[in-house]
């Protein structure tokens, strides 16, 4: 059997579900690897399990981060492979789940981060204010666009790291990607399935009905709307654009609503484009009935 096991691919396709089952099955704990599920207080918009769902499994790497933390691939990979390590040491089997293709690779591969220049990320800052994401997406994708095809056009964060690697290295951001190497014996199980985008629409008016405003009403005082990441995630972002400082609602929430399934559609082509250049990668229906069983037989062969 794999020293870990990853469960990988697009949003709504049940990969938390199944990370649950398998861990319940081959005596396992969980490390979350979805970076909004890293923020504390972001539950309801991440459909992070609760701990009822969780079904007795231990979980790591949930709720780690405040809200103002700015999302880092390279401390999470150090946090993962902390978890990873002492998992296995206690004679347990790791098992990653989510959508981050970054932060799994951050975790799993063998990948360096390239360095880091506070004048090129402050230059670009300002071009950004002056320009705005979409515009500088544009520019990445003229440069990179296979990076451009990977990174939302609204993710400013990372359309500023991506130029900024570019212009440290001499190289297309992606280019920086070593091989498909893992630094573990690892199997990665791939979820897919063909009715996303009607469970993405199901998925976000589940949770609107849920409490989602009442937990973004929330998260507003602990600096929600000035979090460099947090604030931008899909839901978040949309409905934050509705309400207040104080909470009050003065947008349309429809239209917000339509925007983020929109948005998440989008965003589940992407994922499902670089999960699938990933040959390692064994790939199971997300809908079929023994979806558990499949996945245990690729465990246990």
């Amino acid at each position: 059997m794999a020293d870990v096991i990853a469960v990988v691919g697009p949003t709504a396709t049940g990969k938390s579900d199944l990370a649950v089952a398998l861990a319940q099955r081959l005596d396992g704990e969980v490390i979350n690897a979805d970076s909004m599920q890293l923020y504390e207080g972001m539950d309801i918009g991440t459909a992070k399990l609760t701990v009822a769902e969780r079904g007795g499994v231990v979980h790591h790497l949930l709720d780690v981060w405040p809200l103002a933390q700015s999302a880092a691939v390279a401390q999470y990979q150090l946090l993962a492979r902390e978890a990873i390590a002492d998992i296995r040491r206690r004679g347990r089997t790791p098992i990653l789940v989510g959508g981050s293709g970054l932060y799994l690779r951050g975790a799993l591969d063998n990948l360096e981060f390239p360095g880091e220049s506070a004048e090129i990320r402050g230059r670009l800052a300002l071009e950004l204010d002056e320009l705005g994401a979409a515009e500088m997406h544009a520019r990445l994708a003229s440069v990179d666009a296979a990076a451009a095809d990977a990174i939302l056009p609204t993710n400013a964060r990372r359309i500023l790291r991506a130029l900024e690697v570019i212009e440290i290295t001499g190289a297309p951001f992606l280019a920086t990607m070593p091989a498909f190497e893992s630094v573990y014996n690892c199997l990665q199980i791939g979820l897919d399935r063909s009715d996303l985008d009607d469970r993405v629409a199901l998925r976000v008016d589940r949770m609107m009905s849920q409490g989602l405003l009442d937990e973004i009403r929330g998260l507003l005082p602990k600096g929600l709307r000035q979090s460099p990441t947090a604030g931008k995630a899909l839901g978040y972002a949309q409905l934050l654009n509705c309400v207040d400082d104080q909470g009050e609602v003065t947008g349309d929430l429809t239209e917000a609503l339509a925007i983020t399934v929109r948005a998440t559609r989008r965003f589940v082509r992407r994922q499902r484009s670089w999960f699938r250049r990933d040959p390692r990668v064994r790939w199971l229906d997300g809908a079929a009935a023994d979806l558990t069983t499949q996945a245990l037989r690729l465990v246990l062969p």
